[in-house]
């Protein structure tokens, strides 16, 4: 009898309580989820608003509900379309952003969008090493791919700075892979450069900065990309490549002018 007494005030004060929740006020349980509350909603629109005011965003709408803001309308370049999605995952009270906005723009076909963007790129970073970026364009209904080779972030910044910016970019989708950050790996991309461009058939190679054979390095694993005027130039490149103290296999994915691409390159291993 005596323990039945004392557990049922604590029963009681059990019932007492889950009564007194359902008991309270809504404005209690907005105050415990504010991003639900009428004036944080107000507070996170009109921030998000003032930071699409310029005028490359006049045709651009934007709306918060729970902290989450939803863009849509139109503008002009796809780096705007990203530009906007920056600025208003910045305001205040915004915690994720919905980017709905279609880059207008003129319709550019995506043969000649490839051909101006691959030229484009191939003087990106000239002066900078860019002879060890080794960059891939594909191109369907205005988005582009950009995948293939970056020796360093700044290198990859760089060429989807580029793609943004470009009349005709609907779309961009980043699969550039970034190579190991090794001093090993920068000491063989030289010594590869040295062989390959120090020997007399190759090195008109390096008269025009656009047209290099280029050189990615991962790990002691040694990749080559461009274009060349024969297979004979291409098998001297793989060979001198692999001749490269420290070098652990050579890939040679080099193309030959005038003949169809090869899905998969000639190996040539250590």
């Amino acid at each position: 009898m005596r323990t039945r007494m004392r557990r049922l005030p604590a029963a009681l004060f059990a019932v007492t309580l889950v009564g007194s929740l359902f008991s309270l006020p809504e404005a209690s349980f907005a105050r415990a989820n504010p991003f639900g509350s009428p004036a944080f909603q107000d507070d996170a629109q009109s921030a998000a608003a003032a930071k699409l005011n310029k005028s490359r965003f006049k045709d651009v709408k934007v709306s918060v509900s729970d902290g989450i803001a939803t863009l849509t309308g139109t503008v002009s370049l796809y780096e705007y379309k990203q530009d906007a999605e920056n600025r208003v995952n910045k305001a205040k009270g915004v915690s994720a952003v919905r980017n709905q906005i279609e880059v207008a723009g003129p319709n550019v076909p995506d043969s000649e969008l490839k051909a101006k963007l691959s030229e484009s790129l191939a003087y990106d970073r000239v002066g900078y090493g860019n002879v060890f970026n080794a960059l891939t364009l594909r191109v369907e209904n205005g988005v582009v791919t950009v995948g293939g080779h970056a020796r360093t972030y700044v290198d990859k910044d760089s060429a989807l700075a580029l793609v943004s910016t470009y009349p005709g970019v609907k779309d961009v989708i980043d699969e550039i892979e970034v190579d190991p950050v090794s001093i090993m790996d920068d000491q063989t991309r030289l010594a590869v450069a040295r062989a390959v461009y120090g020997y007399p058939t190759l090195n008109k190679y390096a008269i025009d900065p656009a047209k290099p054979i280029r050189i990615s390095v991962q790990n002691g694993h040694v990749e080559l990309y461009g274009v060349v005027d024969s297979q004979a130039d291409k098998d001297v490149a793989g060979l001198r490549a692999n001749g490269v103290p420290g070098v652990f296999s050579v890939k040679n994915y080099i193309e030959v002018a005038g003949q169809p691409a090869e899905k998969s390159a000639g190996q040539a291993q250590r």
